[in-house]
């Protein structure tokens, strides 16, 4: 049984505001992807950081981050327009950012501290939001807890065993784990080199920028070897003909660009083909973070899908 103890952090103060063990604080309505308080879960021994905030009612949406990733790397413009209908929560995993221990190198494990996190906050269903190594610990949680998890949004992601997930190219390796990225990194990896989607990418890259206060801490030289170990294991498996889709029965949405250089898009109609219950959308002239570059177009795809 884990034990829970939850506690935020102030915007404003920086100061932590504990509450008694075993209560969990609701979402704020009023706070945004800006103004959410870094909030702590404690659960088997990991103190695990997430933003909750948005309007409550319907299960709330759990975000899934990227290699590398942490809750500032996500788009307010899709937080935010998410949360104008629904609660969201943005989540560290284990080892990821401000959450505590080390990040697990299998995508097997990082599911197990998802539904942890999960169930420390006393929930008994959330929706799920998994981008690129997000989508993976996504379709695997959603096998694994069926209990737990609802409905299931993959952007930029692939099935075990996919095409081309073996590897990447050179020159995405060397964008991708740079010790220290930098904006052109992104805007190679995830936009496609079309002025119109560059400039897409640049906006995007501004607007994660909007949070001033108490931002996330970047994730760690281990932390990046892990996740990368995972995601090579997941790429590297015997795919079985993609059996173990037929395993997740909720509603998905798989959403991708028309060229993504990352988890190539033929994984998206791949997902779209062996899920049992799932609906395929593409971008054009749009890369891995498609959703980035059309976040208006993606925030009501998403929300008419969820609802």
């Amino acid at each position: 049984m884990s034990n829970a103890l939850e506690s935020a952090v102030s915007p404003t103060t920086g100061l932590a505001l504990k509450s008694a063990s075993g209560l969990v604080a609701p979402a704020q309505a009023d706070a945004t992807h800006e103004t959410a308080p870094n909030r702590f879960v404690e659960a088997n021994g990991y103190r695990y950081a997430y933003r909750r905030f948005g309007k409550a009612g319907e299960a709330p949406l759990v975000f899934l981050q990227r290699f590398r990733g942490t809750m500032d790397d996500w788009d307010p413009a899709i937080t935010n327009g998410l949360a104008a209908t629904r609660e969201v929560i943005l989540f560290d995993n284990a080892g990821v950012g401000l959450s505590s221990g080390k990040t697990p190198d299998s995508v097997g494990a990082m599911a197990a501290h998802l539904a942890a996190f999960v169930e420390a906050l006393k929930l008994a269903k959330v929706d799920l939001l998994g981008f690129s190594l997000g989508g993976l610990v996504a379709q695997q949680a959603a096998s694994d807890r069926s209990d737990l998890i609802g409905r299931v949004i993959l952007a930029g992601a692939g099935p075990k065993g996919g095409e081309g997930m073996q590897s990447f190219t050179p020159e995405v390796t060397a964008a991708a784990t740079r010790q220290v990225g930098s904006a052109d990194d992104i805007l190679f990896l995830f936009f496609q080199p079309s002025e119109t989607s560059q400039a897409a990418g640049r906006a995007f890259l501004a607007r994660t920028q909007s949070r001033k206060l108490d931002r996330d801490t970047a994730s760690t030289e281990q932390t990046m070897q892990a996740q990368a170990k995972a995601i090579g294991a997941w790429g590297g498996a015997p795919n079985d003909g993609y059996a173990g889709l037929r395993d997740i029965k909720q509603p998905v949405l798989v959403v991708n660009g028309s060229h993504d250089i990352m988890i190539p898009t033929v994984n998206s109609f791949l997902l779209a083909q062996y899920l049992p219950n799932a609906q395929l959308i593409l971008y054009p002239d749009a890369g891995h973070g498609s959703q980035f570059q059309y976040p208006e177009l993606f925030v009501e795809d998403a929300t008419r899908f969820l609802s």
